[in-house]
C-alpha cells in the first residue's frame, strides 16, 4: 500500500508531528502511526479529512491503493459468496432429507422444527439471490467464472446475458423434477 507513504509525506511537507496531524483530524497519534507503518488503514472520513488538509484529490492521495482496495473487496465478495452458497447447500441438503426423520421421530415437533428450517431455507434462497443481483452473475457460467476471481469478456458476457431466461426456466423445472423424486422416494419409505 502507499497510503502510509504518502500520508507521512504530506505531513512532513506541512512540518506537522503525528500527534498535530493526529489532532487535526480527530484520531489518536497511535492512529497516524499505524497508517504511516501501514498497519491498517484509514476510514472514508479520514480520508477525505486528509485529502483536505494536505490540499490534494482523494485519488491522489490514495494513488496506488485503488487497485489494491478493488482486490480486496473483489476477495471478499467471493468469499462470502462461497460462504453463503456452502450454507445454502447445507440448508437445502438438511430440508430436502430431514422431513421423515423429523416427523417419524418428532411428530408433530417434527414437523414444526422441519417447517422452521424450510423458512430459513427460503430465506437464504433470497439472500443468495440478493448476492447474485449484486455482483451481476446469474448463469452458471458466470457464477463459476466469479467464484474464480475471473470476469467474463464483454462478448461472453452479453451471450450469458440472453441465457438468462432459458436457465432460470430449466432450473425451475429441473428442482420440480428433484423435489417430485425426494418427494416419491420419501412416501415410499412411509408406507
Amino acid at each position: 500500500m502507499e497510503i502510509g507513504n504518502q500520508i507521512k509525506k504530506y505531513r512532513a511537507e506541512l512540518k506537522l508531528s503525528q500527534e498535530e496531524l493526529a489532532d487535526k483530524i480527530f484520531v489518536t497519534r497511535q492512529t497516524i502511526s499505524n497508517w504511516e507503518n501501514e498497519k491498517n488503514y484509514p476510514d472514508i472520513k479520514s480520508l477525505v479529512m486528509l485529502s483536505s488538509l494536505f490540499g490534494i484529490s482523494l485519488d491522489h492521495l490514495v494513488k496506488g491503493d485503488l487497485e489494491e482496495m478493488k482486490e480486496q473487496i473483489k476477495e471478499m465478495d467471493i468469499q462470502e459468496f462461497n460462504r453463503s452458497g456452502y450454507v445454502y447447500l447445507v440448508l437445502m441438503a438438511a430440508m430436502l432429507f430431514t422431513p421423515i426423520p423429523l416427523v417419524k421421530f418428532l411428530g408433530l415437533a417434527g414437523i414444526i422444527i422441519w417447517g422452521v428450517l424450510a423458512v430459513v431455507t427460503v430465506c437464504y434462497a433470497f439472500k443468495m439471490e440478493k448476492q447474485k443481483k449484486a455482483l451481476d452473475i446469474q448463469t452458471y457460467r458466470e457464477i463459476t467464472a466469479f467464484m474464480e476471481g475471473k470476469r467474463l469478456d464483454e462478448i461472453d458476457k452479453q451471450r450469458e446475458i440472453g441465457k438468462r431466461n432459458y436457465q432460470k426456466v430449466f432450473c425451475a423445472l429441473g428442482a420440480a423434477l428433484i423435489g417430485g423424486i425426494v418427494t416419491a422416494f420419501m412416501l415410499w419409505l412411509l408406507f
